[in-house]
Formats: C-alpha cells, structure tokens, sequence
C-alpha cells in the first residue's frame, strides 16, 4: 500500500555540485530533513534525498542527489547529471577558491547535463559574515552574466535554505507547464491520439461536378 510521499504530480531531479566542503550535504539534510551535522563526513560517490513541496496546488516531489565534490570522484558523479532538470552549485563564501572553482563546475554541467537545465548559484555559509571572501555583488554578478539565479544560504541557521530549493523547483515547474501547454496546443491543432482521420472524398454533383463546400473537409 503507498504512502503519502508517493503520491505527487511531478518528480523533478536536481543535483548539488560543488567543491568538498562547501556544505552541500547540510543543505540537503537541512531541506529534506531539517538536520544540520557539524561533524558531517565528505560524501563518498553519490548519495540523495527526497522531499515533497507544493506549487499551484500540484505535488513537486524533488529527488536531490549530492554529488561529491573530491576529484577523484569526478568520473563517477558525472553520470549522475543525466536526467537532472535543476542544479544547485555551491560554493563557500569565507573560500575564495570555492567560488573560483564555480567556472569549472559550470563548464562540466553544461557538458554533461541537459541545455535546458535550471542552474542556481548558493553562497553557502552566509553566518561567517566576518569570514566573507566572497562578495555578494561579485558572485551575484556572475550569476547573471551566466543566465543563473543567484541566492546566498546557510545551511547551519536555515536562512534561505528552504527559498533556495523552492525558487528551483518552482522555476522548473513554470518551464515544465509552459512546455506542457506549448505541447497541448500543438496537440490540439493536428489530430489528437483519440481522433481518427478521415479522408472524404470530393463530393460530386449528379453531373460529376466537385462541389465546393466540401473540399475544406
């Protein structure tokens, strides 16, 4: 017998990319279980969590994988991006090298993931204010340069955690109706699964003559 959490109208996967130890895994565990570990060990390979959000009365159910961001797993989690309609690129904002490394991890998404592919760009650790190595103007800036929406986040006092996913999920959502809608309209001006078509010969008069108002059929 299924449970609640199997019921939903859309199953969106999304991945958390980045380098080791920028948070990734607080930020899934925050949003999918709201727990926040401060002894969390570097994830090996790929692990994921799931959670359930609502957006204009529909079940989003979202599958977040997180990929692990050491380089000798590179190979491995690169097979994790296939089927992925959203990512979260994370980086660090008290390690400047963290958000260096974000051009990397674009490049390396955008060649293994699909074109249309949802990217937002997390400053994580936005409570080591007086740590900051990142500023917030410079990052937000790169975002937009490279078509990304843009959000700073702490995963160890939940600020914006929970907007980071739902802005996601819920931008992936608006981009998967329009398309279903797009792809209804187009399905409704050319003959439908359920409709037969039929060809009607010309109809003639007694003298063999087409009759017009029939050749539109």
């Amino acid at each position: 017998m299924g449970n609640r959490d199997d019921e939903y109208d859309f199953l969106f996967k999304v991945v958390l990319i980045g380098d080791s130890g920028v948070g990734k895994s607080n930020l899934l565990s925050r949003f999918t279980r709201n727990e926040f570990n401060l002894e969390s060990k570097s994830t090996i390979g790929v692990e994921f969590a799931t959670r359930s959000i609502q957006v204009d009365g529909k079940t989003i159910k979202a599958q977040i994988w997180d990929t692990a961001g050491q380089e000798r797993y590179r190979a491995i989690t690169s097979a994790y991006y296939r089927g992925a309609v959203g990512a979260l690129l994370v980086y660090d904002i008290a390690k400047h090298l963290t958000y260096e490394n974000v051009e990397r991890w674009l490049k390396e998404l955008r060649d293994h993931a699909d074109n249309n592919i949802v990217i937002m760009l997390a400053g994580n650790k936005s409570d080591l204010r007086h740590l900051r190595a990142v500023p917030t103007d410079e990052a937000r800036t790169f975002a937009e340069k490279n078509t990304l929406s843009f959000i700073e986040t702490s995963a160890l006092d939940s600020t914006n955690v929970e907007e980071a996913f739902k802005n996601i999920l819920t931008e992936i959502y608006r981009i998967v109706s329009q398309k279903q809608i797009a792809e209804r309209s187009a399905h409704d001006e050319s003959p439908g699964n359920n409709v037969v078509d039929i060809s009607v010969p010309p109809t003639t008069d007694q003298k063999g003559n087409k009759l017009q108002c029939c050749q539109n059929l």
